[in-house]
């Protein structure tokens, strides 16, 4: 078995932004010799977060509103009272949603279905450089 890593870095607006990143992963898939393994992309930082979705504008702004339901940016969070960051919504959203993915491949190709695209979601409160860690595994 074979573990290669590349990163993707990414420009972010914060605010819950939505970022299809399916091509960047299949890029550096496409790089690699390897036929069938496993693609896992990480986020580093606890205010991101990645899943599959139908990426389309309507759902995008479900996504957002979804979020807002359930950690809304005003409301009251005991890490804003000892930070003073104002993030604490973003904390909690991305805690919901994970920091990792991972897509088996064949043949060099995600198996992903018609309509599935991999996203990154930035919840922090203000623009990010950010860098996602993916290594991919196989043979």
């Amino acid at each position: 078995m074979t573990v290669i890593t590349k990163k993707i870095k990414l420009s972010t607006k914060g605010d819950t932004d939505i970022i299809d990143i399916t091509w960047q992963v299949a890029a550096v898939l496409s790089k690699t010799d390897l036929s069938n393994g496993i693609v896992t992309v990480f986020v580093k930082g606890s205010t991101g977060g990645l899943t599959t979705v139908e990426y389309e504008p309507g759902l995008v702004q479900d996504i957002k509103a979804f979020f807002e339901k359930i950690a809304p940016k005003s409301g009251l969070y005991e890490h804003n009272v000892r930070w003073h960051d104002g993030n604490g919504y973003a904390h909690v959203r991305a805690s919901f949603l994970g920091p990792s993915i991972s897509v088996p491949f064949i043949k060099n190709q995600m198996e992903l279905g018609t309509w599935q695209q991999i996203i990154f979601i930035d919840f922090d409160n203000r623009p990010r450089s950010r860098e996602l860690i993916v290594q991919i595994m196989g043979e």
